[in-house]
Parts: structure tokens; C-alpha cells; sequence
């Protein structure tokens, strides 16, 4: 499994982004993607996005984490925030 974690630098409240990718049980690649504000109560969004090879998912999670850094987002080591 591969998680990269995003937080954001802007003085606005304190958010997240989260890419995660990991093989499932059926033989596939998942993407997942979370994100939302960092406050006890509050859920975030999240998204999974499937993929029949690793190459695709690696592509796509290492995209959406490129993204994340662009929108002002810096990556941290999970467990760390």
C-alpha cells in the first residue's frame, strides 16, 4: 500500500488530501482518494477508483497527487499530522 497525505499551507482552515493506492481482493489496483477539512467531526469525501493493472493505478494515484501539490498542498508522512 502507498499513501501520500496532503495538507494545506493557506491560512484558511487546516485541509487534507489524501491518495492512497492498494490491491484488493479481487485481483484489482484501487485508487483512493479523501479529502476534507481537518476537524474532529467532520467526515471527508472519498472516491475509489478501480484499475486492472498496477502501472494504470500508479499513473493515476502519482497524477492526483501532483495535482494536490499544484492547489497548495504539501506532502507529509502519514501519522505525522
Amino acid at each position: 500500500m502507498l499513501t501520500y497525505l496532503c495538507l494545506s499551507d493557506t491560512d484558511g482552515p487546516a485541509r487534507f488530501y489524501r491518495v492512497e493506492l492498494a490491491y484488493n481482493l479481487f485481483g484489482e489496483y484501487t485508487v483512493l482518494r479523501e479529502w476534507g477539512r481537518r476537524s474532529p467531526g467532520r467526515a471527508g469525501r472519498r472516491l475509489v477508483t478501480w484499475f486492472s493493472n498496477l502501472r494504470d493505478a500508479c499513473l493515476a494515484a502519482e497524477r492526483w497527487h501532483q495535482r494536490a501539490r499544484r492547489r497548495g498542498y504539501r506532502t507529509t508522512i502519514e501519522g505525522s499530522a
